[in-house]
């Protein structure tokens, strides 16, 4: 009876092996197409891959965090485009699995910065009208990212970008940006994911910056 209690419980224990290994593989190859998506169309394909996996693997924050970061993408894509009017569709999108992802895992620097991102999208859909609420809880939600983990190199980021895009007479300019990125990019050296999955984006962003500001 014992022989076959050990070998049911090895059983076991190689099923779950196998699943979190699976699991692991096509997080992992979906987590690389954030660098190549470059459609407002690639980030919602990228959105529903990681929706499938997190409907599959309850309890896991990180494929909700990725859900909803590939809606932000897709926010962001559109912002650039001009196309503000979608704004509020695709921050709700995200907000859905932002909220998700929180329920599992509390006090993330990483989650509260995506929440700071959502703020400044449904901001951007009219900022003369939105800043004093949407504006407010972004600067909130970011401070809370820090605080919760100070060497984040993707707080330093989305400062940095903050203070890049904002006009000299509200208390931003390309030079302090630059000089910000930098301090990402410093962070991003010094910096190591908690597991090969976390969060690790960002770092080819503030280089772009910074080349651009060196062609000036």
């Amino acid at each position: 009876m014992k022989k076959y209690i050990l070998t049911a419980a090895l059983s076991c224990v190689s099923l779950i092996t196998f699943a979190q290994a699976g699991y692991e593989k096509i997080m992992t190859e979906k987590i690389a197409k954030i660098e190549t998506c470059k459609s407002a169309e690639d980030f919602q394909n990228l959105a529903n891959d990681f929706q499938r996996i997190g409907d599959k693997e309850k309890g896991k924050w990180l494929p909700n965090y990725y859900t909803a970061f590939s809606y932000i993408q897709k926010g962001r894509v559109l912002m650039r485009e001009g196309k503000m009017e979608s704004l509020d569709e695709v921050a709700d999108q995200a907000q859905k699995y932002i909220d998700a992802a929180e329920s599992t895992e509390k006090n993330n620097s990483e989650i509260h910065l995506l929440q700071k991102m959502v703020f400044s999208l449904k901001m951007m859909v009219n900022p003369q009208q939105r800043y004093m609420t949407y504006g407010t809880q972004a600067a909130n939600e970011l401070k809370k990212a820090e605080d919760f983990d100070p060497a984040n190199p993707r707080v330093a980021l989305i400062k940095a970008e903050d203070v890049y895009f904002t006009p000299e007479q509200y208390g931003g300019s390309k030079a302090k940006g630059l000089e910000l990125f930098k301090v990402s990019l410093e962070k991003f050296n010094a910096y190591k994911p908690k597991t090969t999955l976390d969060p690790n984006w960002g770092k080819s962003e503030a280089e772009y910056f910074l080349s651009m500001g060196d062609k000036k």
